[in-house]
């Protein structure tokens, strides 16, 4: 389902970052629990999958939607499958390390990569999105009933 303002320019642009930025609502919605509620913080995030394939465009957004920088390997598009196999690893043949220790030191540690930081232009759209899917999110609840 789709809402845009009266005033609101519907066009290709817009409607592909509408895709984008809803595919991160949720995301957003979470970390700002734990960023605003509980005061957790990050330094970074690295993005993962088949989203990240397209160098820069979602891991802007993400950054953006974020507030965060936002890395992202040269491996970014294998995904969950290629996960799995490094955790499978890590639990089979690991008995010193920590997993974030194991990850920085066999698996990522030489990987190439790029990060991205927030952009205030985009956190500020990307915010705007938020409030208003937040607004949309009561329409589709009506719906399914």
């Amino acid at each position: 389902m789709y809402f845009r303002q009266p005033d609101g320019n519907f066009n290709l642009a817009n409607l592909f970052r509408a895709e984008l930025y809803s595919a991160m609502a949720t995301l957003k919605l979470g970390m700002d629990i734990l960023f605003e509620k509980e005061q957790v913080s990050a330094d970074k995030f690295t993005g993962h999958g088949g989203l990240f394939k397209i160098e820069g465009v979602a891991q802007q957004f993400l950054a953006d939607g974020l507030k965060t920088p936002v890395s992202v390997m040269k491996t970014a598009g294998e995904g969950g499958a290629w996960g799995m196999a490094v955790l499978a690893a890590y639990m089979l043949w690991n008995n010193a390390e920590t997993l974030p220790a194991y990850l920085e030191d066999k698996v990522f540690g030489a990987m190439e990569s790029k990060t991205l930081e927030p952009i205030a232009d985009g956190s500020e759209g990307f915010d705007a999105f938020v409030n208003n899917y937040k607004a949309g999110v009561a329409a589709e609840y009506v719906l399914i009933q």
